[in-house]
């Protein structure tokens, strides 16, 4: 562990963040120097007795629609609609990098006011714009001051309990298995099929998506990133030696992320973000939402079969159209964010354009180490002292929490996204410390009630005094709903060994959140997409796990050793497919009927006789390519295993 890490450990032990680190406190320095000329600008025309339309339209320099001020009369009501205006263009720019709308709808109106000025200007403009821009500006400082204060206050509550919570989350670790001796449940298998009904339907088409627009996280691709990782979970510590349907469905999963469809999202971001009309380059510049969520994606799939098709030139191309393609594979992908965290002088860097967000640049940093773990470098170890000292003076508010996002540009800061708990688990991945400290924070906050049920079964209950509105939002389609929250904490409880908590999660999932079984498949009918694909991984984690499917993978034996290679889907589901090295060991379950079905297998002794132990006994013979099939009675939980004869 780094020095920088033991630091992050025991932040809660030392004095408060100042609030702002010295490139945040540059941006507003600089900030205040641009606005500072602007007013000069902006009142040069009426100190120096310019027409009207030009007074008018200075006044509308100072703050969004203060030119209108100049009109007098009932016009002066044009100054609070512009200002509303001017906030809902702040959200499309925060919303989907659009620079132009905020910028639009400031010129935009003082150009208006100076263009359409009158012949006089009305007399109490002259000082009611500067003191409505003064106004503004000293509300939001108020409103800053308070929430600073309130956080400091917080701070101190945390260094009150963090020393306890810490060790709590110690002593309620429960140890990891040992890689590949675990087997899927039938509902582990029932929400797993969740994920192959969309998976492995024909690249390009997405039934059972949720689509609603492409920018925030109801997004296409989010929803195939967690689908993916589902499906690597599953891979790494339950079925490495299984290839088949499931590693073809891993593959539609990446081969449909590059459908235009779901990236072309940022030939718009290009252009009303970076002003740049020409290369649409999804894994150029800025962009983490993409880059290191599928970066984390493609290599996690890698680690979990052994398949490395994706680290040859040209294997991730995004084709744009007949004329435009961008030639990526995976070495380009965490070039590009490693490249991008070298660039930032926050080392965290842009997913809209401007808007970096902590928790895309976590996706990013994960990515890199789970490309370091498939092919042998150590590129993450490299970025990480820098990366977690970036974050802590640049992305760490006064109460010690990871802000949600941070304008590149000015650096302003917005309280959403923003959760201990949410964060936790996919830190995890590259930074056990800087893991345990956000859940050690979460959950204490969160006031987890764990109490039995009318059943008398343990479910969970979270205070609403401890939620914002948005973690009662399920923002995979933007309506209310519980289970993106149930789901968090699932996933970190299985992740940070505590069993305990993460059943009583899922036993509220399955209560408040409308599961159902439609032909073997579970999945909660009133749920987004992603949030789906998030309960299919809390279903499928243990302790560890997300972490060691990106950076340690399945035991070598189990990538070298026979492997089932064929089965049809549905009609056969794999809960346990592990080999040794030298013998394979299968659990499956029919997911429709009973019935004789054939199984494909590869990866044998050439020429060797296998024989066959468990309900369908016999032996079978390896071809000269080392394959063989093999016929059998799959009724209910059917186990196998096949063994190299003497």
């Amino acid at each position: 562990m780094s020095a920088v890490e033991h630091e992050i450990l025991g932040r809660f032990a030392q004095a408060p963040a100042a609030g702002a680190g010295p490139v945040t406190a540059a941006r507003r320095r600089r900030n205040a120097l641009v606005y500072a000329g602007v007013a000069m600008l902006a009142l040069a025309p009426t100190l120096f007795g310019a027409a009207p339309g030009w007074q008018a339209a200075g006044f509308g320099l100072l703050l969004p629609g203060a030119g209108f001020l100049a009109w007098g009369g009932a016009w002066v009501l044009l100054l609070p609609f512009t200002l509303v205006l001017f906030w809902l263009a702040c959200v499309a720019w925060f919303w989907a990098g659009n620079i132009v709308a905020p910028l639009g709808v400031w010129l935009g109106a003082a150009a208006v006011a100076g263009a359409w000025a009158g012949p006089t200007v009305w007399a109490p403009a002259v000082w009611l714009a500067p003191a409505a821009a003064a106004a503004v500006g000293g509300a939001l400082y108020l409103r800053s001051a308070r929430q600073r204060a309130a956080d400091r206050e917080r701070y101190a509550a945390r260094q009150a309990f963090y020393a306890e919570s810490r060790a709590e989350v110690e002593q309620r670790v429960t140890p990891e298995l040992a890689r590949g001796a675990r087997e899927l449940s039938p509902e582990q298998l029932g929400a797993l099929r969740y994920v192959f009904e969309r998976a492995l339907q024909p690249v390009g088409e997405y039934a059972g998506y949720t689509i609603i627009d492409q920018f925030q996280p109801a997004a296409l691709r989010y929803q195939i990133n967690h689908l993916g990782y589902a499906l690597a979970i599953s891979q790494t510590h339950y079925t490495p030696s299984f290839s088949g349907y499931l590693d073809q469905a891993q593959r539609n999963l990446i081969e449909t992320y590059l459908d235009p469809k779901v990236w072309s999202y940022w030939v718009l971001e290009s252009m009303w973000g970076h002003f740049n009309f020409s290369n649409f380059d999804p894994a150029r510049k800025d962009n983490v939402m993409l880059t290191g969520y599928l970066g984390l994606q493609v290599n996690g799939y890698m680690l979990a079969s052994g398949d490395r098709r994706y680290g040859e030139p040209g294997s991730l191309t995004f084709r744009l159209n007949e004329h435009t393609a961008y030639r990526h594979d995976a070495h380009t992908i965490a070039g590009s964010v490693l490249a991008n965290f070298e660039r930032s002088d926050f080392c965290l860097f842009p997913c809209e354009p401007n808007w970096i967000y902590p928790v895309c640049n976590m996706y990013g940093l994960g990515s890199v180490a789970a490309h370091d773990a498939v092919f042998g470098r150590h590129d993450a170890a490299r970025v990480l002292p820098r990366w977690m000292a970036q974050l802590e003076r640049e992305f760490v508010d006064e109460k010690g929490s990871i802000v949600g996002l941070r304008s590149y540009l000015t650096g302003h800061a917005l309280g959403i996204f923003n959760g201990e708990a949410g964060f936790a688990f996919f830190a995890n991945v590259f930074s056990p410390a800087l893991a345990r400290r956000l859940w050690a924070v979460g959950r204490r906050e969160l006031g987890f009630c764990v109490a039995p049920d009318a059943e008398g079964r343990p479910r969970l209950t979270i205070p609403r005094e401890a939620m914002s509105f948005l973690d009662t939002i399920d923002v995979g389609h933007y309506k209310p709903g519980m289970l993106f929250a149930y789901a968090a904490v699932a996933i970190c409880g299985r992740e940070f060994g505590d069993h305990e908590l993460a059943d009583a999660a899922i036993r509220s999932m399955d209560q408040d959140c409308g599961r159902v079984e439609e032909d073997g498949v579970i999945y909660y009918k009133t749920a987004s997409g992603m949030a789906n694909a998030w309960a299919v991984e809390a279903k499928l984690l243990g302790t560890g796990g997300f972490r060691n499917t990106f950076v340690k993978g399945p035991a070598a034996t189990a990538l070298r050793g026979p492997r089932l290679a064929e089965a049809t889907y549905p009609e056969v589901l794999v809960a346990r497919a592990v080999s040794d090295g030298e013998d394979l060991e299968l659990v499956l379950y029919p997911g429709r009927a009973s019935g004789t079905q054939t199984l494909g297998f590869d990866r044998l002794q050439p020429g060797r006789r296998y024989r066959v132990e468990g309900i369908a006994e016999g032996d079978l013979a390896a071809d000269a390519q080392g394959r063989a099939h093999l016929d059998i009675a799959l009724e209910g939980r059917t186990a196998l295993r096949l063994v190299p004869a003497a």
